[in-house]
């Protein structure tokens, strides 16, 4: 048996695998909202509580980066140490990634069914691909294309610099300066960062917000609320400040594509996309996408999909730590 976790900004999901790396399977799963808890550590042992059955292995997949076996989530009060969970699960041993890195094994297991196509792409395409998720923050990752298969490698390009395109992002960016000191490209597209783009809109006068939706949008979950409500075209403001968090992402997963070199491929990862799925089909995320001058045709090339699988990076945990038990994981 296998203990796999996907430790989120939002929500925290541990399962139990058997399986093989080819095939995991799912035992048992449990979410947790994450800050209503004061660690890793503590759901861990509210988890095996329930579930004892003895593990081989163990592979955890955080939000944020990992150094030294060690992590400081970007969105959780929380310090992640895979030698006191060893210490605690009683193994030799425990692996601790990136999310976008086991999300990025988790993508070997899935079926033709978990994807939405974007852009096509070149029939033959091969080579690297790449991995972008905007969620609670804005996670990155790579998939090294050796010859055989492919190797994924963990980033932390979402906090890297914002950088506006048109006068509205300039605009933008100058309003998000006042409030951080750095303006990564996470602070406009996550789910606060489409928050941010609301309230930018509407404190700089760009779209008129009247009492109700000042109203409703003043919950716990501002940014689903924005979102639902422009999917369903019921406030002008919330379908601007999408639109401008569509184009924001189909240019940084052109970034990314272009800094990959992702002739194999770009997926489009996360909780949001699923649920914005036809402003991602509409023509502006691939427009904004491809929009790079001299490398266009290169990125027209590119086939660009979205995962609809939420639990992809807990399966790419537990196929993660199956590989590694077997000594076939980095």
């Amino acid at each position: 048996m296998i203990l796999a976790g996907d430790i989120g900004g939002t929500n925290t999901r541990l399962a139990i695998f058997d399986g093989t790396p080819a095939q995991p399977r799912a035992v048992a799963v449990e979410i947790f909202p994450s800050g209503e808890h004061n660690g890793l550590r503590e759901i861990l042992q509210g988890f095996r509580a329930i579930h004892k059955q003895p593990v081989q292995a163990a592979c955890f997949g955080v939000a944020g980066a990992v150094v030294d076996g060690k992590s400081k989530p970007a969105n959780l009060p929380w310090i992640i140490d895979a030698s006191e969970l060893a210490s605690d699960l009683g193994l030799p041993a425990v692996r601790l990634s990136n999310d976008l890195e086991v999300n990025a094994y988790g993508i070997a297991v899935l079926g033709p069914n978990d994807f939405v196509t974007l852009n096509q792409g070149a029939p033959d395409a091969t080579g690297n691909r790449v991995l972008i998720s905007a969620g609670t923050g804005l996670g990155e990752a790579g998939l090294f294309a050796d010859g055989q298969d492919y190797k994924p490698w963990a980033c932390e390009g979402g906090h890297t610099d914002f950088g506006p395109r048109d006068e509205t992002e300039i605009a933008l960016l100058e309003y998000l300066l006042k409030r951080f000191d750095h303006v990564s490209v996470e602070r406009a597209l996550s789910g606060p960062g489409l928050y941010n783009i609301y309230q930018f809109l509407s404190d700089t006068g760009r779209a008129e917000e009247p009492a109700w939706l000042a109203e409703k949008v003043g919950t716990l979950h501002p940014s689903a609320t924005i979102s639902e409500l422009a999917m369903k075209n019921e406030s002008p403001l919330c379908v601007q400040a999408l639109d401008i968090f569509v184009s924001i992402y189909g240019a940084e997963a052109g970034n990314l594509a272009l800094k990959g070199m992702a002739t194999g491929g770009v997926y489009i990862g996360g909780g949001i996309a699923p649920k914005i799925l036809p402003k991602l089909q509409a023509p502006e995320f691939m427009r904004a996408f491809t929009a790079k001058g001299r490398s266009t045709k290169l990125l027209e090339a590119m086939p660009v999909r979205v995962i609809l699988n939420d639990k992809t990076a807990l399966l790419g945990a537990g196929r993660l730590a199956m590989l590694v038990r077997d000594g076939l994981g980095r």
